[in-house]
């Protein structure tokens, strides 16, 4: 593709319109810089060129960079864009609509003004794939809008709405009506403006802000951003735009940004990016099949899960009707919703209009009857099959033909649930996690007789309330939470044979983690995986139980609620405290069924938590139950709190290699029994010296 096919150049009334024309999100691809400045070259040499127009052809503005070409060798351009649109002798307007992002808000920046439809959104998150902006945003943002906005803008990476912008001083005008009709009229006001405003010529006065702004950033980021580099060299280079001239700024920028874009956690946040896009695609649902419209929702069941299912159709503007079997519940429901909101606006998160609004996009119904005409229903209702099941046989009842019926089951079969209506083909899950209306995943499980319609409108719906949508097939536990089954018995074993809950947690949260699987369960409840165990203990009784926490269930214990569960809690306090009790629980269980307690290390413990949950990665797909290797990261990612700077389980496990993990697993497996016996795939690719993360189920690429 050449610069001319990639970027077009015309002249419109004494306006040199710069065209960027890069599908589908005009990323920074091959051609593309090259292109603009070529687009520049000719206009500054034609006399009727009174200044420049610089917009995006399609959806947005520039996206960003090619991330993929960060992974290649590519010949770098003689002239920077950056420095030849900021060194025009006519002024530059950058007109943005959708995205401005990056390299795209960089480009935009070295512009002389900027101009903004209302929906349109700028920020440089570079932090989020590992690195810092590296095309001057780190030193023209700041003496832009001052240091302190800038810190937060770049170490956050976050998309900042038009209107905002406007307020901080990144964009000149927000402007409603057609985009290139105003930039050109708002490039004839300012063409004959001298000097031309230029960001690079702006000074950073020291009075102007608080010089330890950069320390405080750093503590408070400490926490969060463990093991990564990328947050705290962001605020090293802002630090450096406030005590070195615009060039030396530019060559610490550059300096710092070289050593990140290699780095490993750059590395595996390159991996994640992508990873999170290929999950959208499922090979069997023809790319051209008409999709049924969801427009109109309703979820059943107003508890704590269906209460923030629609929270998430209403966050993203979509109507929802609520009902409940308990007109009490549904009350206690919307008072929840609103308290959960009203916390969202005294955190500045959203305003209190917007709140209304959100409000108002859900409705309480009092019957089931009063939602038949909507598009689609979630059930939310309580995890038992039976309650599922009659839910179910009344939905099939009340909804119009054509309306999809999904459940929200964690874990209970779909086709049994799809069973007992008359329109099975219609039925699938759509797993929440908690809580709903924050966790991005949105796990969508296919039925025996699902309709690739039906599948595919579920996928769909997830990205338009903006989730990530992940396939599974029906099993138990479908694929999030099967994978997770290992990583829950083996924490709960090692406790058994002499690791203690503290330890665990601390080995979790130094690898990454927020906080750790025993905090995690308190938080969640233990009386939700106990219901769980009993009913897989009816279903075979050679289930592994696990005493301890079972236990400690029967005694009360069942987590953060109940102020006691694998930790004590102090009333209105959130702090875990070691508790002599559950120490005297363990070793009693330990004792009644003649487990000798050991010492484990660190790496005991993280390997026997995750080598588990890759051997059933591995396993999943073996059923065909999962799609690609790379789809069950991201759902760790988004489901489970896995740390994005390590890529995912599978990405992790490369950098320790599929051979070694193999090895240890057959050696837990003459050691522990068939819990641990090897997956073929991963025998197969440990043989061959695959790779974990590019394993793909047979089921769906027979030709691998």
């Amino acid at each position: 593709m050449s610069d001319q096919d990639v970027v077009k150049f015309a002249v419109e009334d004494g306006i040199g319109i710069i065209t960027i024309d890069y599908p589908p999100v005009n990323a920074l691809g091959p051609g593309v810089s090259d292109g603009i400045v070529a687009a520049l070259d000719k206009g500054e040499a034609d006399p009727s060129v009174e200044a420049f127009v610089m917009i995006g052809a399609g959806r947005t503005f520039i996206a960003g960079a090619d991330i993929k070409g960060f992974d290649e060798k590519r010949k770098p351009s003689t002239r920077k864009t950056y420095d030849v649109l900021d060194g025009a002798a006519k002024p530059v307007v950058a007109a943005i609509h959708g995205y401005a992002l990056g390299g795209g808000l960089e480009n935009a920046l070295a512009c002389h003004y900027r101009v903004a439809v209302p929906s349109a959104k700028v920020g440089l998150p570079e932090v989020l794939i590992g690195i810092i902006p590296g095309g001057g945003g780190t030193q023209r943002l700041p003496r832009l809008i001052g240091p302190a906005a800038a810190l937060d803008a770049i170490t956050s990476g976050r998309h900042i709405p038009a209107p905002e912008a406007k307020d901080l001083g990144i964009i000149d005008a927000v402007v409603e009506g057609d985009l290139l009709t105003e930039a050109k009229a708002f490039a004839k006001k300012v063409a004959d403006v001298r000097p031309l405003p230029r960001i690079r010529d702006k000074t950073i006065d020291s009075s102007d802000f608080d010089a330890g702004i950069f320390e405080a950033k750093r503590k408070a980021i400490a926490r969060r951003s463990r093991g990564q580099p990328a947050p705290f060299a962001c605020i090293d280079a802002v630090e450096a735009a406030t005590q070195q001239p615009f060039d030396e700024g530019i060559a610490t920028e550059r300096r710092i940004f070289e050593g990140l874009v290699q780095s490993p956690e750059a590395a595996a946040l390159r991996y994640a990016f992508f990873a999170e896009r290929e999950i959208a695609r499922v090979p069997h649902i023809p790319k051209k099949l008409e999709l049924p419209e969801i427009k109109t929702m309703a979820v059943v069941g107003a508890g704590t899960m269906g209460g923030g299912i629609a929270m998430s159709f209403s966050d993203a503007g979509m109507p929802v009707k609520l009902v409940d079997a308990s007109a009490e519940v549904l009350e206690n429901g919307l008072a929840r919703i609103k308290d959960n909101y009203a916390r969202s606006v005294k955190r500045g998160s959203i305003t209190q209009d917007e709140m209304d609004a959100r409000i108002a996009l859900i409705e309480p119904v009092g019957s089931l009857a009063e939602i038949g005409d909507c598009d689609a229903v979630i059930e939310a209702v309580f995890e038992r099959m039976p309650v599922k099941q009659e839910v179910f046989r009344q939905l099939d009842q009340v909804m119009k033909p054509e309306a999809l019926l999904f459940s929200n089951t964690s874990a209970l079969d779909i086709d049994q649930i799809a069973g007992v209506t008359s329109r099975p083909e219609k039925v699938c899950g759509t797993h929440y996690f908690v809580p709903a209306n924050v966790m991005k995943l949105f796990e969508v499980v296919e039925g025996a007789k699902t309709a690739p319609e039906t599948l595919g409108a579920a996928m769909k719906l997830g990205r338009d309330i903006n989730k990530i949508s992940g396939y599974a097939g029906n099993c138990d536990g479908f694929a999030a939470n099967r994978s997770r089954i290992p990583f829950t018995l083996e924490q709960n074993l090692m406790v058994e044979e002499g690791a203690r809950p503290e330890q665990v947690d601390k080995v979790m949260v130094e690898f990454g983690y927020p906080v750790g699987p025993f905090q995690v369960n308190d938080m969640s409840g233990l009386d939700i995986s106990y219901d769980v165990r009993q009913r897989r203990k009816a279903a075979d009784p050679n289930t592994r139980m696990l005493p301890i926490p079972d236990r400690l269930v029967e005694a009360g214990r069942v987590g953060l609620k109940a102020g006691k569960g694998w930790y004590r809690y102090e009333e209105g306090d959130r702090t875990p405290h070691v508790d002599p009790e559950v120490e005297a629980v363990i070793k009693q269980v330990a004792e009644e069924n003649g487990i000798e307690q050991r010492t484990f290390s660190d790496e005991e413990i993280l390997h026997r938590l995750l080598f588990g949950s890759i051997n059933e990665f591995c396993k999943i797909l073996e059923d065909g139950k999962a799609i690609r290797a790379s789809d069950l990261d991201v759902m760790w990612l988004h489901g489970f709190g896995f740390p994005r700077y390590r890529g995912g389980l599978m990405y992790w496990g490369d950098t320790i290699g599929s051979e070694a993990i193999y090895n240890q697993i057959s050696a837990w497996h003459q050691r522990y029994g068939d819990r641990w016996r090897p997956s073929e795939l991963l025998r197969e690719t440990a043989q061959k010296g695959g790779k974990l993360r590019e394993i793909k189920s047979r089921k769906f690429f027979p030709d691998g």
